[in-house]
């Protein structure tokens, strides 16, 4: 049975994976500090005895070590990811995404784990990148966020190349799903739109609303993390649904499963924010043999369910 470690095991993605991992039949510990983490995400993953859940950070070298201990695979998902934030705290994002980062793979290269599979972003590719875009294009990060996002893909490429241990990073489009955090100045938009739309509230759109993006549900991208782990690969691949919605397009789509009519409030575009993006995922599709099943009505009335 794999032993498998889940850093930001409490988060809205992290928590997903763990319960993934179980239902899959991993022995999974599940690292995190609850920063942004809840407990509350992991009421589920408590009950079962295959679940060893460690408070600790990345940063810290003790804390790792422990965690890593018989580790078969490791997830790291652990970050601050908000890319407008990332310009008020250009240090804090450095220490937890890069110097994080380096503490995760270094240990794990000393405990003789076998893949490690990274938490990366679209961001990453900028605004100027194609529509659909693929894995080739030329980064252009315009964030703190972003670059250190890249850092994160060019150390694991760095270590997997001199050192063998397979390393996939896994560039996420806009996941969306149960558990996403509503709250905050730079919370997720689907989450957001849903938490003011059922409170009787108008969404708020940053821009005109054209810009578009590939919204990709939770699960599909826990199947990605999984295949990720199990395959032999090593390098940087698209995790999304294919298909490019625009937020005025999704301020319908969640009007609609939410049965309410609300037109959105127009403000000021945010700093980082890309135009366009989607993504081309052929390549973890011909190589992991999946791809995102879940389609956006589908995925929006589970959320929803969940919010409700």
């Amino acid at each position: 049975m794999p032993n498998a470690l889940v850093t930001g095991a409490a988060g809205f993605i992290g928590s997903h994976l763990v319960d993934g991992l179980l239902d899959r039949g991993y022995c999974v510990t599940g690292l995190d500090n609850f920063t942004t983490g809840s407990i509350e995400n992991l009421e589920a993953a408590k009950q079962n005895n295959q679940f060893t859940l460690i408070e600790g950070d990345i940063r810290d070298k003790k804390d790792v070590d422990a965690a890593m201990e018989d580790i078969d695979a490791v997830f790291h998902l652990a970050a601050y990811t908000s890319v407008p934030g990332s310009f008020e705290r250009p240090a804090y994002v450095s220490a937890v995404n890069c110097t994080g980062t380096a503490t995760v793979l270094s240990t794990a290269l000393e405990a003789d784990v076998e893949s490690v599979v990274l938490a990366s972003s679209a961001a990453i590719y900028g605004s100027e990148a194609p529509t659909p875009v693929d894995e080739s294009a030329v980064p252009n990060p315009e964030s703190p966020y972003a670059s250190s996002k890249l850092y994160t893909e060019q150390l694991g490429e760095q270590l997997s190349s001199e050192f063998g241990m397979d390393v996939v990073s896994l560039r996420f489009f806009n996941v969306y799903g149960p558990r996403q955090d509503p709250e905050g100045e730079y919370a997720a938009v689907v989450a957001k739109f849903i938490q003011l739309m059922n409170e009787g509230k108008r969404p708020i759109i940053f821009g005109d609303g054209k810009q578009t993006r590939d919204f990709v549900y939770v699960e599909d991208v826990v199947q990605a993390n999984v295949a990720a782990a199990e395959s032999d690969h090593s390098g940087i691949y698209n995790v999304g649904r294919g298909k490019r919605v625009s937020i005025l397009e999704l301020v319908e789509r969640v009007n609609d499963v939410l049965d309410v009519e609300y037109a959105p409030i127009y403000q000021d575009p945010r700093p980082g924010d890309i135009r366009h993006s989607g993504a081309d995922i052929s390549k973890m599709r011909s190589q992991f043999g999946v791809e995102s099943n879940v389609e956006l009505e589908a995925g929006l009335r589970e959320t929803a369910r969940y919010f409700n």
